[in-house]
């Protein structure tokens, strides 16, 4: 695979929440607050784990359409391919289109992308919690993304994983091309 090839995945962020497990003393219930509206967005992500960097953007659904122009803006910033799972709107006729090279992955293996520790990370971080509006959540997730863009280390610990390293870096006995 070439230098800086992404692997990407999606996100859906939404004001019904999810209960998150916390610590607490034995005997202790905690009660958290759940908004019980439903209203959406989706995170697309595509993080380089080795390098430690983050491309994201917003899309209003997951359809292969919305997803074309996220691809033809990470090929526009030199993102040279895109690794993402299986699934039907990741390699849909306009996101083939756009022309930047996908590898597609089996459906429904999560713990083959580096980008799911991350979307564990903001689930850890933004979930339990009550929101006014989605604007609002969306910020949270945007503030926690530019502390992860600054701490690229951090973003290399998480998402940098063995599997991808292997899967990104030739054999050692390779042949030079």
């Amino acid at each position: 695979m070439a230098p800086g090839v992404r692997w990407a995945d999606e996100l859906r962020l939404g004001l019904r929440g999810m209960e998150r497990r916390v610590w607490a003393p034995r005997g202790v219930k905690i009660a958290q607050a759940l908004e019980l509206r439903s209203a959406w967005r989706y995170l697309v992500l595509a993080v380089a784990g080795l390098r430690g960097t983050l491309d994201w953007a917003w899309t209003a659904n997951m359809n292969s359409a919305s997803l074309a122009p996220v691809v033809a803006a990470w090929q526009a910033a030199g993102i040279p391919g895109v690794v993402w799972d299986g699934a039907a709107r990741h390699h849909g006729r306009p996101v083939r289109e756009v022309g930047l090279p996908l590898v597609v992955q089996p459906v429904a293996e999560p713990e083959l992308t580096p980008a799911e520790r991350l979307f564990a990370e903001i689930r850890r971080r933004v979930e339990g919690r009550s929101y006014a509006t989605l604007a609002d959540k969306v910020r949270q997730v945007e503030a926690y993304l530019a502390e992860l863009v600054a701490a690229p280390a951090r973003v290399c610990s998480l998402a940098g994983w063995h599997g991808s390293r292997t899967a990104l870096q030739p054999p050692e006995n390779a042949l030079p091309s």
